[in-house]
């Protein structure tokens, strides 16, 4: 890896979502010290009912000391991410001159990294990355650039490392959501938004805010963090990954989207047409963030081959 700069600042591919019969000789075995939970099977997989914690998955309210983090990290998020701030962060990290480092060397990088906004997960961010695409690979066998985007879609968590300016958690990682208009009330400790510079605004208040309805969500500006840094990463540096896949790299942490619903208004047909992969991909997303062990090095041959396939060796980060 070369550290530049350390400062902060179509494919054809199966349009058909399918289901695929679960294969219970290549289940992955849990082994974290809880009891096997019950869990129930969707499209193949087999979601359980309980995360690493043995808490229910994506429970903001559980009282834990876990979750006194996370609600102290949304607050600072909710008070912070102003639309301004996203326009002058995103056109500084835009540029893609913090780094050059593979694909892989990037995974690597963030074992080092621990997302606060999780109430799932407190294990290093390659466990995870590996536990996804695993997860999908096993139910959509065919599909390899959707194993390749679930490795890669965390990626951009390296914005929280040192060596790219360690910025905060709160522009990093959590929930994202639309900028410009009404902040919608599906959004998690949503109470936190009345201190957001943002809420005042005239112009930002009603529900389209500054945007056409039906603009397309490219033209929406994002709460920044590592979803939309990847997004960047991936498009600027050439890869040939179809379109779903960057759809899915840059909005799958907008739940307000896809677990509520909220915001469709603003959705063009092609947006629709990704979000089915998108659905597809979160329930992999959310519900590997259990105790579950992979072996690296039996698949990181697989993974440095799709790396190849869609990727240049090097990219500007």
């Amino acid at each position: 890896m070369t550290i530049l700069i350390e400062q902060q600042p179509d494919l054809g591919f199966s349009s058909e979502v399918k289901n695929v019969p679960y294969d219970e000789t290549n289940e992955l075995v849990l082994d974290g010290g809880f009891a096997m939970p019950k869990t129930t099977s969707n499209a193949g997989f087999d979601a359980p009912e309980i995360n690493s914690f043995g808490q229910s998955f994506r429970d903001y309210n559980a009282e834990s000391e876990r979750q006194k983090t996370v609600e102290e990290f949304y607050r600072l998020n909710h008070i912070n991410q102003t639309y301004d701030f996203v326009k002058r962060t995103r056109e500084g990290y835009g540029k893609l001159d913090k780094a050059e480092m593979s694909i892989w060397e990037c995974c690597e990088l963030l074992n080092d990294v621990v997302d606060d906004s999780d109430p799932d997960l407190d294990e290093p961010q390659i466990e995870h990355l590996l536990q996804t695409a695993e997860a999908i690979r096993k139910d959509y066998p065919n599909e390899d650039w959707l194993h390749l985007t679930a490795l890669i879609h965390d990626l951009g968590k390296v914005l929280l490392h040192p060596t790219f300016g360690g910025l905060p958690q709160w522009a990093v990682v959590g929930d994202t959501f639309p900028l410009g208009c009404a902040f919608d009330e599906s959004i998690v400790h949503h109470k936190y938004f009345n201190t957001n510079p943002d809420y005042s605004n005239p112009s930002y208040k009603s529900k389209n805010g500054i945007y056409e309805e039906g603009c397309g969500l490219e033209n929406v500006v994002m709460s920044w963090g590592h979803d939309d840094y990847m997004y960047l990463v991936a498009k600027e540096n050439g890869t040939i990954l179809p379109p779903a896949a960057l759809f899915i790299i840059r909005y799958h942490s907008f739940y307000p989207l896809h677990k509520a619903g909220a915001y469709t208004h603003l959705m063009n047909e092609e947006d629709h047409e990704s979000l089915k992969w998108l659905k597809v991909f979160n329930k992999y997303d959310l519900y590997s963030k259990s105790k579950v062990r992979v072996d690296v090095e039996k698949v990181k041959p697989y993974y440095l081959s799709l790396i190849e396939k869609y990727f240049p060796t090097k990219l500007r980060w």
